[in-house]
């Protein structure tokens, strides 16, 4: 077992570079077949009559009449402004393109490409090793540490108001996510497993939830099960809480039951689930007022887990020590974390600004300073509320409360406005606790910049602007040939001699290199 298992490491590593091989080769092998095809239709070009056929062709061109160029531009402006709309429409609702979506999800795969994810690598594997994950610069979208409950939470506001608080967007990282990392090893994979990978990426949430009650009905010790009720069936914490104890109970109950082929050690549960349960479970607590335990919960699963600092357990740690004003406690996480060998969040950054400005802003008076000038501590403060500006500057409008908060999402752009809206909706309470913080914040933060970033601005998609572009062209095109038909004609005859004298350039030079012999052997074969 030992040998079979210390060997699967070098297979895995010999198919991970025949897969990247073949997909680097892809391009190549797509060119030389193209460029192939092209010789032998040219080399057979007299077996197949393409020249009398081209003759025929272009005959036929010149006796259409310029109207009917124009119905044919015009249809194509009609069709490309359809798609547009549609797109437009995709966009406004969804926040991507449709084609883009559908290429990625369906031509990806077909080309050897792989699908990212916004969390991929940031789950350790079972032995305790980390696994191979990307460079922090290259991890811009983020799982929010703090993510409301879509059953008990976010439900509740679309019970309210009729609309959804989430983007189909932010649903679908989360659907890759739990679908990555919750259904356990591939080689062992379940019944129950293939239902749950399915239930994930569902977007009706009552089919989700069905799916869920299906899994428990093959096993009902199925945890990934239990969790999805939690976090979608759940119309209260409480309700929550006791499914995700449900799910740690079921989890462990698998956990012990031995491996039919050694009896000598146990399954190991997937630790990427057991770590979200005991999370979400210290977060309950952290809602039901129990924060001391909800701390202890953090602890214990950051000694337990301590290379899963990507997770930013810490950040939930920070929150809950805030509301007790452990602000002792709060300092000696922040001296851990707030490293400059680790990637920064709002979190960090505007934590350090609160305890810094929480030692001076109960007595910092704008007009005394003015006169006397800061002292070490007041300028400590301002610098660190300056460096906390700089990281995220969207966060001061939402702490002034000079922006109106909304839900936080499930996934956060590092340094964005979504970022801003997580950070502020869990710790304005906190800097209105320390009285004259946010006095001191109005007083400084605008000095960090002379004009506040607009990072990250929302770009439209790329199929969009060529749909628009696609669009406004032909309309343009039917519009000229109506007016200008015999104008038109010769500037696309003109263009088209042009694009072809590359080809025939290239068609002399090869019937110079070869000899005719050997082209009048082709025809033959």
């Amino acid at each position: 077992m030992e040998d079979a298992t210390s060997s699967n490491p070098q297979s895995l590593g010999f198919t991970d570079k025949l897969k990247s091989w073949l997909s680097w080769s892809w391009t190549y092998i797509c060119a030389v077949w193209f460029a192939m095809v092209l010789t032998m239709i040219y080399v057979l070009r007299s077996p197949l009559k393409l020249q009398d056929t081209l003759t025929s062709a272009s005959v036929f061109l010149n006796t259409l009449t310029p109207k009917f160029y124009v119905a044919l531009t015009g249809t194509s402006s009609l069709i490309s402004g359809l798609i547009l709309i549609f797109e437009w429409w995709y966009f406004r609702k969804y926040g991507t393109s449709f084609i883009e979506q559908v290429s990625v999800s369906h031509l990806r795969p077909l080309l050897g490409g792989v699908e990212s994810s916004s969390t991929t690598g940031l789950f350790s594997s079972v032995n305790g090793e980390a696994e191979p994950r990307p460079s922090v610069s290259e991890c811009k979208v983020w799982r929010n540490p703090l993510n409301l409950f879509r059953g008990a939470e976010y439900s509740r506001y679309t019970w309210v108001t009729g609309k959804e608080p989430l983007t189909y967007y932010d649903m679908n990282l989360s659907a890759q996510d739990h679908q990555t990392f919750f259904t356990g090893d591939t080689q062992q994979i379940k019944a129950e497993d293939t239902v749950m990978q399915k239930a994930w990426r569902e977007r009706n949430p009552q089919a989700r939830i069905r799916a869920a009650y299906q899994a428990i009905e093959m096993n009902h010790e199925c945890a990934a099960a239990y969790v999805l009720l939690a976090e979608e069936e759940a119309t209260t914490i409480t309700e929550a809480e006791r499914l995700f104890k449900q799910a740690l109970r079921s989890g462990k109950r698998e956990q012990r039951v031995q491996d039919p082929i050694t009896s000598l050690r146990p399954l190991t549960l997937n630790i990427n689930l057991l770590v979200y349960i005991k999370r979400r479970l210290a977060m309950c607590a952290r809602k039901l007022g129990r924060i001391k335990e909800a701390v202890k919960m953090m602890r214990d699963l950051m000694k337990e887990f301590p290379l899963l600092g990507m997770l930013n357990i810490h950040e939930n740690l920070l929150e809950a020590l805030l509301e007790l004003q452990a602000y002792a406690d709060v300092q000696a996480v922040l001296a851990k974390y707030d490293d400059i060998s680790l990637p920064k969040s709002a979190t960090i950054c505007y934590t350090s600004a609160l305890l810094k400005a929480r030692a001076v802003s109960e007595k910092f008076s704008p007009e005394a300073a003015s006169r006397r000038g800061l002292s070490t501590a007041e300028m400590n403060a301002v610098e660190a509320i300056h460096r906390a500006v700089e990281f995220n500057p969207h966060v001061p409008k939402y702490l002034l409360e000079m922006k109106s908060l909304i839900l936080p999402p499930e996934h956060i752009l590092k340094r964005g406005d979504s970022e801003a809206v997580a950070y502020a909706f869990f710790h304005l309470q906190h800097w209105k606790r320390a009285e004259g913080a946010l006095n001191l914040l109005h007083c400084t933060w605008e000095g960090t910049f002379h004009e506040v970033s607009v990072y990250p601005k929302k770009e439209l998609p790329f199929f969009i602007l060529f749909t628009a572009g696609l669009c406004s062209f032909t309309a343009m095109l039917a519009m000229l040939t109506h007016q200008f038909p015999e104008l038109m004609g010769v500037f696309v005859k003109a263009f088209f001699s042009t694009l072809f004298t590359p080809l025939g350039f290239f068609a002399d030079k090869m019937e110079s290199f070869m000899p005719s012999s050997f082209w009048h052997q082709l025809t033959r074969i």
